[in-house]
């Protein structure tokens, strides 16, 4: 996994009915071949499914160190994660975070000064932070706004 090429995939991209766990592990695997670009592992975003699995960031990230696909990795998760959810409450979980918004206005001022770099000043379908993070990496990797 190179993120200095490509980025790492949407934040609303689900495994296990997880939202960002697909993101999370991309960064992950490219801060362990030590190329993630400008991305970072155990992001806030990422100590969200921390917090709300009660998984340990170092020990998923030993976990991924042993090669594990994705599949591997949920499945030590499921058997593995202290706090424990049934299916509805990932469901749950994963719409509310993706529906996450900046909630004060220091963070709503970051996400229109980035999204004005990006060349997008007026881009009224950029509320949350998944609409955030999917026209950043599409900005960072030569898309245009």
């Amino acid at each position: 996994m190179n993120l200095t090429q490509r980025p790492p995939r949407s934040p609303r991209v689900r495994l296990g009915g997880y939202v960002t766990l697909p993101r999370m592990l991309d960064k992950c695997r490219a801060e362990i071949s030590g190329t993630p670009g400008e991305y970072h592992y155990n992001c806030p975003l990422d100590q969200n499914f921390f917090e709300f699995t009660g998984i340990d960031p170092d020990t998923l990230k030993a976990e991924v160190a042993k090669g594990l696909g994705d599949g591997g990795i949920l499945a030590w998760i499921m058997a593995n994660a202290p706090l424990k959810h049934s299916e509805w409450e990932i469901a749950q979980w994963s719409i509310f975070r993706a529906a996450s918004v900046p909630s004060d206005n220091g963070r709503r001022a970051f996400v229109s000064e980035q999204v004005a770099k990006g060349g997008g000043e007026a881009r009224e379908d950029i509320s949350t932070f998944f609409d955030y993070l999917d026209f950043d990496d599409h900005v960072t990797f030569g898309g245009k706004a």
